[in-house]
Parts: C-alpha cells; sequence; structure tokens
C-alpha cells in the first residue's frame, strides 16, 4: 500500500468532515428563530424586565431568539406604516387599539391572533379578561394580544367633601353628582378640576355619558353603521351642556393643560378630578403637586362615574386605555407562544410590581401595590365592557372632533345637533 497516498486520503476525509460540521453549525446558527420586537419603551428599567424575561424565554427555547427593537413614539406612528411594508417588518409591536389597529388589520400586514388564544381548548384565551380580549377584537378576530388597561374615575378630596356636607357613596346617579357639584359650589369650593386646553380631558365626560346613555350595544350599533346623532346621543349631549351651567371647573379651565388640572387637584383648589388609574399614587401627587408632595392616599376618595336613571349602562361599563401586542403576518409561529409565556400569570404579576402596569391577565392584580389601582384592576376583571378611549377607537380624525366637540359643549358653544352632526361627518368620512 502507497502510505503516502494514505496518509493524504486520510487528511482529506479530516479536512472535509471538520467542513461539514462548520456547515453544519453555520445552517444551524442560520436556523435559529429569530422574533423581532419593536417597541417604544424609553423607560431603562421597565425594558429591563422585558429583556429578563425573553432572555428566559431563550434559555428554555435555544432555537429563538428575541431581537428587541425600538422607535421613539413619534417615530415609531411615522415609520411603522413602511416598516409593515417592507422585508424588515417586526414580527410582533405595540398597538393603543381602536381605529388605527383597525386600518393596519385592513393593509393585510397583521395576523388574527384568534387561532393562538382558541388553541388547545381555549387554554390562553381563559387567562386573559374577556373584556380585554374584546376591547383588541375587531369582526370577531382578535387582533391583538393584551397586556394592560386601565380606567377612567372619579377621585375626590375627603377633607372638601366634608367641608361641603358632601356623601361621596350617595354619589350614584348623575343627578346625584350634579347635586354634589351644586352643594360644593354652594360651599365656596370649586367642584373639579378641568383640562379643558387640551381637550381630551373633556371628551371623558362626554365619551362616559354616552355610554352610559345607549349603552354598549348602542354604541356598537353606532360605530357600525347607524351613527352618532340617535337620541341617546343627543341625551348625552345635554347632560354634559346641563354639566357646564353650573360652571364646575376652576377659573380659566378652558385654557388650562392637563398638568394644571392635575396640579389644581393635587394642591387642594378642587374637589374632584375625572383621571386614569394612576392619579393619586404617591408619584403622581409628587409629580403634579406645586409643593412637590400633593395629596397622601387616605386623604382621597374614589367612585365610579355615576350611571343614567333608565338609561341601558351599567356601572361594569368601563372607560380607559387598552394596549397589547400586535403580530405581523410574516412573524415566525414562535411569536405567539413567547407573547403567550410573557403575559402568562407569573410574568404578567411581575410586570405589574416592578413596571406598574394594570395586567389584563387574570390572576395578577396580586402584583399591584397601590390601594386605588389594585382596587380598579380587580374591578376591570369583572368589566361587561371596556371602552378604548374615543380619540383612540374612533381613529385620530373623528377623535379630534370629539375632544373639540365636548369642549364647545360643556361651554354652551354649540347645540347637541350640530355637535353630533360634526362627529357623525368625521366618522362617514372613515367609513
Amino acid at each position: 500500500m502507497n502510505m503516502q497516498f494514505g496518509r493524504l486520503a486520510r487528511h482529506r476525509l479530516a479536512f472535509a468532515l471538520s467542513a461539514a460540521a462548520l456547515l453544519m453549525g453555520v445552517s444551524s446558527a442560520s436556523a435559529q428563530t429569530v422574533i423581532k420586537w419593536l417597541h417604544l419603551e424609553a423607560n431603562a428599567e421597565r425594558l429591563g424586565v422585558w429583556q429578563d424575561i425573553a432572555a428566559q424565554y431563550e434559555a428554555q427555547h435555544p432555537d429563538v431568539k428575541i431581537e428587541f427593537q425600538f422607535l421613539e413614539n413619534e417615530a415609531f406612528k411615522a415609520k411603522l406604516p413602511t416598516l409593515l411594508q417592507s422585508n424588515d417588518a417586526p414580527s410582533m409591536f405595540y398597538t393603543w387599539g381602536g381605529g388605527v389597529l383597525k386600518a393596519q388589520t385592513e393593509t393585510g400586514a397583521l395576523r388574527d391572533v384568534t387561532p393562538a388564544l382558541d388553541a388547545d381548548g381555549g387554554a390562553w384565551r381563559a387567562t386573559i379578561s374577556p373584556a380585554a380580549v374584546d376591547g383588541l377584537s375587531i369582526d370577531g378576530k382578535v387582533w391583538a394580544a393584551p397586556m394592560q388597561w386601565g380606567q377612567v374615575s372619579f377621585f375626590y378630596n375627603k377633607a372638601l367633601f366634608e367641608q361641603a356636607g358632601v356623601d361621596a357613596t350617595a354619589i350614584n346617579t348623575w343627578d346625584d353628582f350634579l347635586g354634589a357639584v351644586q352643594t360644593l359650589k354652594d360651599a365656596g369650593i370649586t367642584p373639579i378640576a378641568g383640562g379643558g386646553g387640551e381637550k381630551w380631558p373633556i371628551h371623558f365626560y362626554w365619551s362616559y355619558l354616552a355610554m352610559r346613555e345607549v349603552g354598549k350595544d348602542g354604541f356598537a350599533a353606532a360605530k357600525n353603521g347607524e351613527g352618532f346623532m340617535g337620541e341617546g346621543f343627543v341625551r348625552a349631549s345635554e347632560k354634559l351642556i346641563d354639566l357646564g351651567k353650573l360652571e364646575p371647573f376652576q377659573q380659566g379651565y378652558l385654557g388650562a393643560t392637563w398638568p394644571d388640572a392635575q396640579a389644581t387637584f393635587a394642591d387642594g383648589r378642587a374637589a374632584m378630578i375625572l383621571g386614569f388609574q394612576n392619579q393619586v399614587t404617591e408619584q403622581n401627587q409628587a409629580n403634579t403637586a406645586t409643593d412637590g408632595k400633593g395629596l397622601s392616599t387616605d386623604e382621597v376618595g374614589r367612585f365610579l362615574f355615576p350611571l343614567i336613571e333608565g338609561a341601558p349602562g351599567v356601572i361594569t361599563d368601563e372607560f380607559g386605555g387598552l394596549n397589547g401586542w400586535v403580530v405581523t403576518a410574516n412573524a415566525p409561529p414562535e411569536t405567539e407562544e413567547f407573547l403567550k409565556f410573557f403575559l402568562n400569570q407569573e410574568n404578567a404579576t411581575r410586570l405589574a410590581s416592578e413596571t406598574g402596569i394594570l395586567p389584563t391577565t387574570l390572576g395578577a392584580e396580586g402584583g399591584v401595590v397601590d390601594p386605588f389601582m389594585k382596587e380598579i384592576v380587580t374591578e376591570m376583571g369583572g368589566a361587561t365592557w371596556h371602552q378604548n378611549y374615543l380619540d383612540q377607537d374612533l381613529g385620530p380624525n373623528v377623535g379630534r372632533v370629539v375632544n373639540d366637540m365636548s369642549v364647545e359643549l360643556v361651554s354652551g358653544q354649540i347645540s347637541p345637533e350640530d355637535a353630533l352632526q360634526q362627529i357623525q361627518d368625521a366618522f362617514s368620512l372613515e367609513m
């Protein structure tokens, strides 16, 4: 046997095996699934929690890589439409729901997550509040995995209520509320802190009044073609005018910003504010009060937006924000599995305790520490209807008109019929 040839053959075989192993390694690496997570979270601590949860998932699924991609808020809104139509589309991204989400579904760029929610006998769906799932559904399909939500309700200064002789527990109907406003005024106390300069804080009143007047089915019918000119919407608009006639807000409220309104309440210069779920957290009070401290939790009470006697709206119909994660059409199938992990009870509880969200995952309310926030998230878990902010739900163009008309109604500058006609005209252009 030619030994030189034998050695050469062995060297060639060893080289071929090494090259094959190298190629297999490259192939294995290139076969790793990459989930591109597009977000707009600028808070380093909150992002750190997300990254840690993603790292846990990667450790359990070595074939999956979570790639974080950041865009600043305005850049996110401006660039997302183009990104969704490109070859570099994200696998998942943040949504506020509403009209923008609806428009995105019509492009074919998104994936319906209903099959993932309903897999295994609806195992994932069963872990989320039904009202949250419904809030991110369009035409019977769920277009985003719910993560967090909020509720708008009234907060009141206990000392000022006591000074005026107002019993907050007796405010159940809209007439009760108007009576309390008048009693506060008679006592020389400004009833409500308002931010009319930014307009959207006033749309909370019109939105809630419309919800109470027409109920869930009536509101759905309006959005599905019946429009906003019906008697229930007229009555809601009339009630907002009635509130305005009492002059319930602080002087100059029509030019006041939302921070101005928050400071008015936190300083004790108004008895009530219709605000977000975190309105009286220690941090928010410190950030908004002129003394850097504000009201303590035990100085504040809270009640839900009152009912309208004889109208179909119920107290468990709630109004506030709703956010979740959208999956894009060409995202890897592992994306839904990661979202299911990210939003499971254990992780949602952690997100609540470490990032301050109100989770939509059932059983995760244990992570909420603030007593008001805990009360609110428990209420929302049993919500019969969660209506997203109308300037989100109806889209920015219609929402802008709703905001404008709400201010004009409460300040007595327009009739209900004319205001509703403007809302309807804007809505018809979007149909």
